[in-house]
């Protein structure tokens, strides 16, 4: 069985190389500007905030546990990020439809409002930060980041034994994104102390 450094060695190393720093670049970029959206609501919404409230608003209703499984996370973490989105009014709390003593999380009408107005704030960053490419160059690059997210997801779930984190299902439909602009990504990785280089 092929050992990992076997692996390795088939592709181009300068390339891997180029491809891991373009990686840590984008990671710390991404949380820096945190892809949060043009003018009033730039940085309104932190990506905890935005991946739970998506995540409701595809899929709809779910209790804590299932909110977690789906997202790779402990339902703990779920427990403490949710909090303030219920404090807020943008998640509430109501009674499982076939089970009145379970409490399942849903997306509030001011909470569905809000996700849209940040949705369409950065769809307007991805027009801006897209300025100049062609339909085929967004599509082509919105399929490779979900494939690359998709088999970051997959290792994790491999490796810590527990559910895929969040990935391409719950992100936002391609479909619904206007013409000639790109669907939101989070970015795939946390940040780095790796520097940055600008080409």
């Amino acid at each position: 069985m092929p050992t990992s450094q076997d692996m390795t060695t088939e592709f181009d190393p300068g390339l891997l190389d180029a491809l891991q720093h373009q990686v840590a670049v984008f990671a710390r970029r991404a949380e820096q500007t945190r892809l949060g959206g043009t003018g009033q609501l730039r940085n309104s919404m932190d990506r905890a905030a935005y991946l739970l409230l998506n995540r409701l608003d595809q899929e709809g209703p779910m209790g804590v546990k299932a909110l977690a499984a789906g997202m790779g996370i402990d339902s703990s973490t779920v427990t403490r990020q949710v909090a303030p989105l219920v404090d807020t009014g943008l998640v509430k709390r109501t009674s499982h439809p076939e089970d009145g003593r379970a409490v399942v999380l849903q997306l509030s009408p001011r909470g569905l409002a809000r996700l849209e107005e940040v949705r369409s704030s950065r769809r307007q960053l991805m027009v801006e930060v897209t300025e100049g490419w062609t339909p085929d160059e967004r599509e082509s690059f919105c399929t490779l980041l979900t494939r690359f997210n998709t088999a970051l997801s997959a290792r994790q779930s491999a490796h810590t034994g527990g559910p895929a984190t969040e990935s391409a299902a719950t992100a936002p439909p391609a479909p619904s994104t206007p013409p000639g602009t790109a669907p939101t990504t989070e970015s795939p990785a946390d940040g780095t102390s790796e520097s940055t280089q600008t080409s």
